[in-house]
C-alpha cells in the first residue's frame, strides 16, 4: 500500500511518560490522536489522555465517573462474569466497561514539534451521566471567534456526539450531546456553505447497514438534521470494515478535501482522503484508492493498540498539511503532506 507521509524525525513527539497523571493513584496508559488548532500564535493540541489506576497482581481494575468524582472498580481476574480480552473494553456480568478512562489535556508549542502543558488551562474532564466513561477523540473546529469541540461522549447509555464551545480555551458553553448513540467520528466544518453548518460523523451499525460516513446540516451548528449517507466502506481494500472522519474538511479549489481513516477486518487503520463539491458537500467527487498513510514505524506498529495511524487534528499552510495523529493507541506524532499531492491521488467517480 502506498505511503505519501513525510513523518516528523522527533516521533513520537510525545509519549504517555511526558505527561503527569491527573490525579494520584492513577497512571496514563496512552496519549491519543489529539484535536489542533492555532491560539495566541502557537499550535495546540488537545490530547486525549487515557488513564486507569495502577495494576496489582491477579486484579483487574478500572475507573468510572460519577458525581463525587472518580470511582475504582475493581474485580478479580479469576471472576466467571469477567470478560478483559479485549485491552481497550472489559465486560463484567453483561455490562461493558472501557479499560481506561479518557479526558482531554492542552499542550502548545511554538515550532509545533516540542510542546508543553501551559498554566491556567483546565483540563476536560466528562460531566454527567452520558459521559461517565470519559471523553474521547476531540475535533476542533474555528468559526469566526468561536471553537467548537465536537467529541467521543461514553457511557452506558452508549457512545454518542457531546459538544462544547470556547473562546478563550478557559470558560466553556457545553451542548450536551448533540447527536446520540450509536455514533462518532464528527468533524463540522469551518465555514458555512449556503449559510449552513455542515458536520460529517459516524453512526456505528452492529447488523444491518455499516460503519460509514454521513453528512449533516445545522442552521446554528447546534441542532442537526438532513443526514446522508456518503461514504461507505469498500470490500477487500484497506477501508473494509469502517470509515470515520478526520478533522474539519480542507477547502481547496477543486473541492472540500477530507483526510478519514479506514479499517480492515484485521483492525490496521490507515489514513486516505476523499472530495466533497464545494457548494454541495453531499456529492462526493472522488476517493483515494490506496491510502495516504499506514502504519509501518515501530512506534505506529506496536504500542496500547497496534498497527493503528489516526488522525482528526491539522494545520494548513498553503500547500502544506500538517497531521498530528495517534499511533498505536498510545504514542502522539506528526507528519506532513503536500495538499496538492492529495488531490493528485484522488480518483474520480
Amino acid at each position: 500500500m502506498a505511503d505519501i507521509a513525510q513523518r516528523f524525525r522527533q516521533n513520537p513527539i510525545l509519549s504517555p511518560k511526558d505527561l503527569v497523571p491527573s490525579r494520584e493513584g492513577l497512571e496514563i496508559v496512552c496519549l491519543l490522536n489529539p484535536g489542533v488548532f492555532k491560539f495566541e500564535g502557537k499550535i495546540w493540541l488537545l490530547i486525549r489522555v487515557a488513564e486507569r489506576p495502577k495494576q496489582k497482581e491477579g486484579i483487574i481494575s478500572f475507573p468510572v465517573l460519577n458525581e463525587a468524582g472518580i470511582e475504582i472498580i475493581a474485580i478479580e481476574e479469576n471472576d466467571p462474569g469477567l470478560n478483559a480480552s479485549d485491552p481497550r473494553v472489559i465486560t463484567y456480568k453483561g455490562t461493558d466497561y472501557l479499560t481506561t478512562l479518557s479526558h482531554l489535556r492542552l499542550v502548545c508549542s511554538a515550532d509545533g514539534i516540542h510542546f508543553d502543558e501551559p498554566e491556567g488551562f483546565p483540563l476536560l474532564q466528562g460531566e454527567g451521566k452520558d459521559e461517565m466513561f470519559g471523553i474521547e477523540d476531540c475535533r476542533v473546529a474555528l468559526i469566526g471567534d468561536k471553537y467548537y469541540l465536537t467529541y467521543t461522549a461514553v457511557s452506558e447509555h452508549g457512545v454518542g456526539v457531546g459538544m462544547r464551545t470556547t473562546e478563550d480555551w478557559k470558560n466553556f458553553q457545553r451542548y450536551g450531546m448533540i447527536i446520540p448513540p450509536h455514533n462518532k467520528d464528527c468533524a463540522i466544518f469551518e465555514e458555512c456553505v449556503n449559510g449552513k453548518f455542515y458536520a460529517l460523523h459516524r453512526p456505528s451499525s452492529v447488523a444491518l447497514g455499516g460503519n460509514y460516513i454521513w453528512l449533516a446540516e445545522s442552521p446554528d451548528g447546534i441542532h442537526w438534521g438532513k443526514h446522508r449517507c456518503i461514504i461507505k466502506t469498500r470490500p477487500n481494500l484497506w477501508d473494509s470494515a469502517r470509515v470515520g472522519a478526520g478533522a474539519a474538511p480542507i477547502k481547496t479549489a477543486e473541492g472540500w478535501l477530507e483526510i478519514y481513516h479506514g479499517a480492515n477486518e484485521k483492525h490496521q487503520y490507515c489514513l486516505g482522503a476523499f472530495l466533497m463539491d464545494l457548494n454541495d458537500p453531499s456529492k462526493v467527487l472522488a476517493r483515494t484508492e490506496n491510502p495516504i498513510m499506514v502504519p509501518k514505524e515501530d512506534y505506529e506498529l506496536h504500542g496500547f493498540f497496534g498497527e493503528v495511524v489516526f488522525t482528526n487534528g491539522h494545520i494548513v499552510n498553503g500547500d502544506e498539511l500538517t497531521i498530528y495523529y495517534g499511533a498505536a493507541d498510545e504514542f502522539v506524532c506528526g507528519a506532513k503532506f503536500s495538499i496538492n499531492e492529495i488531490l493528485s491521488t484522488l480518483k474520480y467517480a
